[in-house]
């Protein structure tokens, strides 16, 4: 069993409670300025374990890859929560990260020469299928939104692109020194929204709580697991394992937030599991 698959799906699970902890965030905490405090206290939180650990120790820089890396981490802030509200939560979560897989093993099999066998294919599309499940659940709370889904679409590429950037960094460094590069740059590149926007509420002991979580947790933790995850797993299996994220997402809306459990979101958990536990158990190679 590769170690690297139970990395990806914990820093997957560890993102997927975002969306719960944004819902317990002070009145006034927009999602952009949540989404800027978290990719500023997280690239804070990396760049510092990078410098810790001694990550940066025959450290190869690649302008070309600490750019393009850093404004696709940006990119994935700014249209992810654009999605989301303009289509709500669940639609742009899943869309966004569900469209993830598409992109990266189609970026992975075009730049690395990844290949995409059918055992990913299957995964995949039952992965897929259930997140389809999970926004159809929604019934007529849901926004179907023509710019939202585009931009969703855009932050699944954007997340595939700093995956495939980060894999690329990965064959000449080390992990917590990739991730720091991309995400600190990324923090800087967002630095504006919070200077142009009502950020009061981060003062109070909610609002500190939350952006703790948010920045430390689900950010600085989560990506350190996710480097040590991608360095031994292709960029198309690590953004299919990803789907944990609304998997978690859907089964802590009904725990903690009380959300219903019907059939149709019943079957899209299922599916949605059965998809990542495919690329989780490998077969064993004969003698």
């Amino acid at each position: 069993m590769n170690k690297g698959v139970f990395f990806i799906i914990g820093a997957a699970m560890l993102w997927g409670t975002t969306g719960t902890t944004q819902a317990f965030a002070p009145v006034g905490a927009s999602p952009m300025t949540v989404g800027a405090f978290r990719i500023v206290i997280g690239g804070i939180g990396l760049l510092a374990v990078a410098i810790a650990g001694g990550s940066f120790s025959g450290f190869r820089w690649n302008i070309y890859h600490v750019v393009i890396g850093a404004v696709s981490v940006a990119v994935y802030q700014i249209t992810f929560f654009t999605a989301v509200k303009l289509t709500g939560v669940a639609v742009g979560t899943i869309v966004a990260i569900g469209s993830g897989p598409i992109s990266a093993g189609i970026l992975g099999r075009l730049v690395l020469g990844e290949k995409l066998n059918m055992r990913w294919y299957l995964a995949t599309l039952l992965a897929i299928a259930g997140c389809v499940l999970l926004v159809l659940s929604g019934g007529s709370d849901v926004k179907i939104n023509p710019l939202g889904i585009a931009s969703a679409l855009g932050a699944g590429f954007s997340y595939a692109m700093y995956t495939l950037i980060g894999k690329l960094m990965l064959e000449h460094n080390r992990g917590n020194a990739v991730v720091a590069v991309m995400f600190f740059g990324g923090a800087l590149i967002m630095l504006p929204f919070l200077v142009m926007n009502d950020v009061s509420w981060v003062l109070t002991m909610q609002g500190a709580v939350t952006m703790v979580h948010l920045g430390i947790l689900t950010t600085t933790l989560s990506y350190v697991l996710f480097a040590k995850g991608l360095k031994t797993v292709t960029v198309s299996k690590t953004t299919t394992l990803s789907l944990a994220e609304p998997l978690t997402a859907a089964c802590l809306g009904i725990l903690v937030l009380g959300e219903n459990l019907n059939t149709m979101v019943g079957s899209g958990i299922f599916l949605l599991f059965m998809g990542i536990m495919i690329l989780s158990v490998e077969k064993r190679r004969r003698a």
